[in-house]
């Protein structure tokens, strides 16, 4: 889809780093250089394993560059300055416990009461309007996947199913109890199904006065339009209100690779263009819709971010329309957050926490995201060049 004008201008640095130093912005500069250059970010991959194995200090480094960029802090209470510094650019935080692939109950446990207290946080703070957890952070993957094929479990595995299950609704009934609406993150297609499940029942359970239960939808599987509106009209005929955001997507080698060793078709687009279309599209489904669907354009595409704020204008909403968000992650983006926040948008951070070693697989995916999306990294460079280039020639 072609825009004829632009709404918010994206190349305005000065907009977009105001809130950077000299020397965080040079600091910027050096990481995503290292970032745009493939070999590099696999060697650093490598070589941050290796140091965690040897028990290398490497800690202090790390702190001190990639999980200082893209990382809050290591607690809810490291990530206050972060919350205050962007709060003080009218953008919004999701505070994002990043613990991902464990396996045992305790941590499970564990992992459920940190994110009732990010929804505790939210309640607290009109600066953090959302809570967000993976199903994966309070469940065993391969448990998901047998719920999801609706294999038959065995006593245990049904025991610990119903452990999950319990989570799952102490978290969505305590977001109820103090109106903080929880975004539940998308996962792979194989364990998918269960999530699904889950969020519908809780969605007519919690969400007959406000979209508290959201879910997530990957837009790069070709089924995504189906199903989201398939979901959108059980919303309706249960009579409750339905929340959700809407990503690009984040495991497509992966699905791709298990489609062919498995010899079922690809849940996944045919190419990078048709999930731009998929996505724009259903931005469009949603504005038709704006009395009835509460969602967040989760992006850091600017076609996808400037046709939102063109059928927003273009449809006379508000800039703040209660039902609507746009989304980045801390660290990236910030020409499309900043810009958009200053035009008066609903704009949040997803800023994840966390130990550093635990902050590891995040912190790779980012590095990988940045070298393997094209031009990301190479735009996220230009503009911090020019903004270096701004404060120069301003002296």
């Amino acid at each position: 889809m072609l825009l004829t004008h632009n709404v918010v201008d994206f190349n305005n640095s000065e907009i977009a780093f105001r809130n950077k130093s000299n020397a965080e912005l040079q600091q910027a500069h050096l990481l995503f250089k290292v970032m745009n250059n493939a070999g590099l970010v696999k060697m650093g991959k490598h070589l941050v394993n290796l140091a965690f194995a040897i028990r290398f200090p490497v800690k202090r480094i790390l702190r001190k560059t990639i999980y200082q960029h893209f990382v809050g802090g290591m607690s809810i209470e490291d990530c206050t300055k972060t919350i205050e510094r962007l709060a003080a650019r009218n953008v919004g935080t999701i505070l994002d416990f990043a613990v991902e692939g464990e396996e045992r109950d305790e941590l499970f446990d564990a992992t459920c009461a940190e994110v009732i207290r990010t929804i505790e946080v939210a309640h607290d703070n009109k600066n953090v309007p959302f809570s967000a957890f993976k199903i994966t952070g309070i469940g065993r993957f391969d448990l998901l996947a047998k719920v999801s094929e609706k294999a038959p479990l065995t006593e245990e595995e049904s025991a610990e199913y119903k452990r999950v299950y319990g989570r799952v609704e102490s978290i969505f009934k305590r977001g109820y109890e103090l109106g903080v609406p929880v975004l539940i993150d998308a996962e792979h297609t194989w364990i998918q199904p269960v999530l699904d499940d889950l969020v519908l029942e809780m969605m007519e359970k919690y969400n007959k006065e406000a979209a508290i239960v959201q879910n997530t939808y990957q837009m790069y599987r070709h089924d995504s339009i189906h199903r989201l509106k398939e979901h959108h009209g059980i919303a309706l005929e249960k009579g409750v209100k339905f929340g959700l955001k809407i990503v690009r997507g984040a495991y497509m080698e992966i699905e791709r690779a298990r489609a062919i060793e498995m010899g079922y078709p690809s849940p996944i687009q045919p190419d990078k263009p048709a999930t731009d279309h998929d996505f724009n599209e259903i931005i469009g489904y949603f504005i038709d819709h704006i009395d009835t669907i509460h969602f967040m354009v989760a992006t850091h595409n600017e076609e996808s971010s400037q046709l939102l704020a063109r059928l927003i204008d273009e449809r006379g909403l508000p800039h703040n329309h209660p039902h609507i968000y746009f989304s980045q992650l801390y660290g990236m983006s910030d020409h499309i957050t900043f810009n958009l926040a200053d035009k008066g948008y609903n704009v949040v951070k997803y800023v994840p926490y966390g130990e550093v070693k635990t902050m590891m697989p995040y912190l790779f995916r980012r590095a990988e995201e940045n070298t393997s999306v094209k031009g990301q990294s190479s735009r996220e460079l230009k503009l911090i060049e020019k903004e270096i280039g701004r404060r120069k020639g301003r002296k």
